[in-house]
């Protein structure tokens, strides 16, 4: 079964939240890893080296499965 792979970049903030940008997908972990060398020098990327992920997913594929509760904020 195919699959491709997402890149993704968190850098937690100094308030506790987490700024996420989505860079791309891509057909192959060898690519993703690519885009991770071209990017990881560039202002903001390279405060934060740690925070690119690399996911794979399978096509055709349901990927979110056990439903969700949503709860109220204290």
């Amino acid at each position: 079964m195919a699959s491709v792979f997402v890149l993704q970049h968190v850098h937690s903030r100094e308030d506790g939240n987490e700024d996420v940008k989505f860079i791309g997908v891509y057909s192959s972990r060898e690519k993703a890893d690519g885009a991770v060398a071209r990017l990881s020098h560039l202002p903001g990327f390279s405060d934060a080296p740690d925070g690119f992920h690399v996911d794979e997913y399978r096509v055709d594929r349901d990927q979110w499965v056990d439903g969700y509760v949503v709860t109220e904020n204290a």
